[in-house]
């Protein structure tokens, strides 16, 4: 099936190549309905990106389709300019909270050190330095004290720490995170983003999948605007405006709260 497409500005061509993700001309659809159509997006190394838009955007699952958990109809994705599989160990992922099955038998100790999976090998023998390094990774979370605890009995902000923590423990250079604020309290959204923050520090990437427009200029150098199409990428100083969060919302939000969010 062949998709035409009206533009909707162009994408940078510039850095394909070294960007940490770019996707051109990126199709998903669920049945006959694309739900997201023709998105470019280049990813800029070293920076906080926010992935913003309505509900039904396609947010979620234009990071699905990146990472090949959702099958695209159409478009090309790149990691570094290469494929996922030869960078796959280089990309961590943290889900949204509510796709996982917290009922399920594990130690929180053991969620981060899935992390390791690549490194443990086929017969997946936890050495004293893994366990280390897992431990390390849960006091950066602030998580240390349930090393033992039974994953479900952790409240939702905890649970969210704690595959923060199995996402540290790759070492990974691109972090993608959908939603990682959704439902969590006050203290868990500060220790992460404390946390996302000091990883752009070290030069790392972070794409997050952001709804609070409130804190996208507070926590975030770039934004990237979806409504199914994109709809503005750049600099947060320079994308997200009031004309590009009209386009992406429309009547969803009010021209007041629009320029409340964009100051």
């Amino acid at each position: 099936m062949s998709l035409q497409v009206a533009p909707t500005g162009p994408a940078d061509q510039d850095g394909v190549d070294t960007a940490p993700l770019a996707l051109r001309g990126l199709t998903v659809a669920y049945g006959a309905e694309p739900v997201v159509f023709s998105v470019d997006m280049t990813v800029a190394p070293g920076a906080m990106t926010a992935i913003i838009g309505p509900n039904g955007a396609g947010k979620s699952t234009l990071l699905k389709a990146s990472l090949g958990i959702v099958n695209p109809l159409a478009g090309q994705i790149t990691y570094w300019g290469d494929d996922l599989a030869r960078n796959r160990n280089r990309v961590a992922y943290v889900p949204q909270r509510a796709s996982v099955d917290w009922d399920f038998p594990t130690q929180v100790l053991d969620v981060v050190l899935m992390g390791l999976y690549a490194e443990l090998g086929l017969l997946r023998r936890v050495r004293p330095q893994h366990i280390a390094r897992a431990m390390a990774c849960l006091t950066r979370v602030g998580m240390q004290d349930f090393a033992d605890r039974q994953i479900g009995q952790l409240s939702g902000g905890q649970q969210q720490r704690v595959f923060l923590a199995r996402a540290l423990a790759q070492h990974a250079d691109l972090f993608l995170l959908d939603e990682p604020f959704a439902g969590v309290d006050a203290a868990t959204e500060e220790a992460i983003i404390t946390v996302l923050k000091s990883l752009k520090d070290e030069g790392k990437t972070v794409v997050a999948v952001h709804h609070d427009l409130s804190t996208v200029d507070t926590y975030f150098d770039n934004v990237f605007l979806i409504n199914r199409r994109r709809l503005g990428e750049g600099p947060v100083s320079e994308a997200f405006t009031q004309d590009a969060l009209q386009a992406a919302y429309g009547g969803r939000l009010s021209d007041g709260l629009i320029a409340a969010q964009t100051g």
